[in-house]
């Protein structure tokens, strides 16, 4: 009998934390909210560079920033999240649910929007394979994700101040993909016309713990599934926080790198590239012509 082996999903970080993250963030998220606005209204720009109208668009992890923006548009719009409390916050309909299992049929929304909210999940293929498939042809897949190297001189600073203090280090900050990395997950989910391109929040912090509060108010600590489970030394953040660079005016300068992605749901009467041959005009001949 033949055995068909099952390529398992790495679990690389703990849903269910992450749901306690974003609940316990509820409280504080209006504190945040000027840096997810700044975000979602660079990516729902990129809008206005299309024709197309849309008239039903879901949210995924908007965190009541996006959808009241998608509105004002004219459209109708579903907002979810996977935390029941940042559920309850929204102004207009809601669903909680998994990122990673989209309870909506095929064809559901003309638009998908998701504003720097699936850097934790762990099936990004298969996500992204949902989200093309609730929508509809020629449907717009529109979503914003950090990148490398945010948050790299924070991660370097932990690291470095753990190693001082325990002979020893644990990963303390989330992974972030590179941009070719998300151009790649686009194709690999199957959208059309799929691009990625890089844009720079610039953040700065007089102090280096407004940084860790923010994080902490954005539901954006760690969840890593092997995150190290014993409390740290209470010597060990201020120890790394020293170890921050500082610009000519004392604070730490903190940029949030982001793909900001775009895929169009397969549609018959999308452009297509030309296959080998189907050329009217010989390259040698156009070539000739710019010279003339």
């Amino acid at each position: 009998m033949a055995h068909i082996s099952v390529m398992e999903t790495p679990v690389i970080f703990d849903r269910h934390v992450v749901r306690l993250h974003r609940d316990r963030a509820s409280a504080g998220m209006e504190r945040v909210r000027p840096i997810l606005s700044a975000a979602a209204e660079r990516l729902l720009d990129r809008l206005d560079d299309t024709t197309h109208r849309f008239s039903h668009a879901l949210d995924i992890g908007g965190r009541g920033v996006v959808a009241p923006l998608l509105r004002a548009r004219g459209m109708e719009v579903i907002a979810t999240d996977i935390s029941p409390a940042l559920c309850a916050g929204e102004s207009g309909p809601s669903v909680c649910m998994d990122e990673e299992w989209l309870p909506f049929g095929a064809g559901t929304f003309d638009l998908v929007v998701a504003n720097l909210s699936l850097h934790w999940v762990n099936d990004l293929p298969g996500t992204l394979a949902q989200i093309r498939n609730i929508l509809r042809p020629d449907g717009l897949f529109l979503a914003s994700m950090p990148i490398l190297p945010t948050l790299a001189e924070l991660r370097q600073a932990l690291t470095a101040a753990e190693h001082d203090l325990l002979g020893g280090a644990s990963v303390r900050v989330s992974p972030f993909p590179g941009l070719r990395d998300c151009a790649a997950l686009l194709q690999r989910a199957g959208f059309a016309l799929p691009v990625a391109d890089s844009d720079v929040l610039e953040l700065a912090y007089r102090s280096p713990f407004a940084l860790l509060r923010d994080l902490r108010d954005a539901g954006e600590t760690n969840a890593l599934a092997q995150r190290h489970r014993a409390c740290p030394p209470a010597s060990l953040f201020p120890a790394a926080l020293a170890r921050l660079p500082r610009d000519e005016d004392g604070n730490v300068a903190m940029p949030l790198h982001m793909a900001v992605m775009t895929g169009w749901a397969p549609a018959e009467t999308q452009p297509r590239p030309l296959r080998p041959g189907q050329f009217t005009t010989p390259l040698e001949d156009a070539l000739r012509h710019g010279e003339q």
